[in-house]
């Protein structure tokens, strides 16, 4: 258990002094609030834009996380890359990576539990290093941090852009030409599901690069996110009249849903927290997207297998 007090020593905003004085992130400290696990002059207080001053007291406490019994989770899972430090997996489609109340399946979070690794803590609960999330039904590299120093290093990564993924998808009509979005996206008024495009939103940027046609008309297109929003590619896709096959959310309510939504995180590269060195880990295609390829594609070109060099090709007449 962590727990410390110190004087504010200034005046601002609870969390922002709490970020500033541990050398923690800021949804670290927002959970570690909104838990009741921060007094100021001896109360606790809940709200994170807390005005504090000088002279106030802060406390802190980070509880150690609960032990659970995961031993009946029954998930095979990829591991592409395991050091000491940092673990990168191929996250099937379906899958949930964080448990909640309305998620009745085992998760991603339960897998890696039952593995018996000591992974990074946040907030004193165990969260098994997820650096950063995929969608339920997008398939893909999915990093986790083994360490607080390599979670903390790597979440500044996904923040300054010098993490990033590759997207494959699978639309339902080709991309005029190659393009960039950039348009802020937050939760769609209307429907508390879904995210939109919203004046005032988060900014967010996604670059598209046409790959091949089928034989029925869809396209293999790669995406390159500039950002981190959720549902971001495909809420970016709506604005071209487009959409994801085996999108349930942003789809055509006609379209046939006789496979899942196809889109893949594909390529996942980062420095690596403790080496300094660049680390490209690729996610190979699952079968139901190989078969898609099979059936519709081009046969001769394998596209499970393309290299690091041909993904970066597409964008290399990009500007951010």
């Amino acid at each position: 258990m962590e727990s410390g007090k110190f004087l504010a020593g200034g005046a601002g905003r609870l969390d922002k002094v709490l970020s500033s004085k541990l050398q923690k992130s800021r949804n670290q400290i927002e959970k570690l609030i909104k838990d009741g696990l921060v007094k100021v002059n001896g109360k606790v207080v809940l709200k994170t834009s807390f005005k504090v001053v000088s002279e106030d007291e802060i406390e802190y406490e980070f509880l150690e996380a609960e032990v659970q019994d995961y031993s009946d989770i029954d998930i095979e899972i990829e591991r592409l890359y395991e050091d000491d430090d940092i673990l990168v997996i191929n996250k099937p489609s379906g899958l949930v990576v964080h448990p909640a109340p309305s998620v009745k399946e085992p998760t991603l979070v339960d897998w890696l539990r039952k593995q018996n690794i000591r992974l990074s803590t946040i907030s004193g609960e165990e969260r098994n290093g997820i650096v950063h999330r995929l969608d339920k039904d997008t398939s893909g590299a999915i990093l986790i941090a083994k360490s607080n120093f390599a979670h903390e290093a790597l979440s500044k990564q996904l923040q300054d852009r010098s993490m990033g993924r590759y997207y494959l998808a699978v639309i339902n009509y080709p991309l005029k030409d190659d393009l960039i979005v950039h348009k802020p996206i937050a939760r769609n008024p209307r429907n508390r599901l879904k995210m939109a495009i919203v004046e005032g939103g988060k900014d967010a940027k996604t670059a598209f690069a046409k790959v091949v046609q089928s034989q029925k008309g869809s396209e293999l297109i790669v995406a390159k996110l500039f950002s981190g929003r959720t549902h971001q590619i495909r809420v970016h896709l709506t604005t071209l009249n487009r959409y994801i096959l085996g999108d349930r959310l942003y789809g055509a309510s006609e379209q046939k849903l006789e496979h899942r939504m196809f889109l893949h995180a594909y390529l996942l590269y980062f420095i690596h927290p403790v080496s300094g060195e660049l680390v490209e880990v690729r996610a190979p295609l699952f079968s139901d997207m190989q078969e898609y390829f099979e059936k519709n594609f081009n046969k001769d070109r394998e596209y499970d297998k393309l290299t690091k060099d041909e993904i970066k090709n597409y964008f290399k007449n990009f500007t951010a």
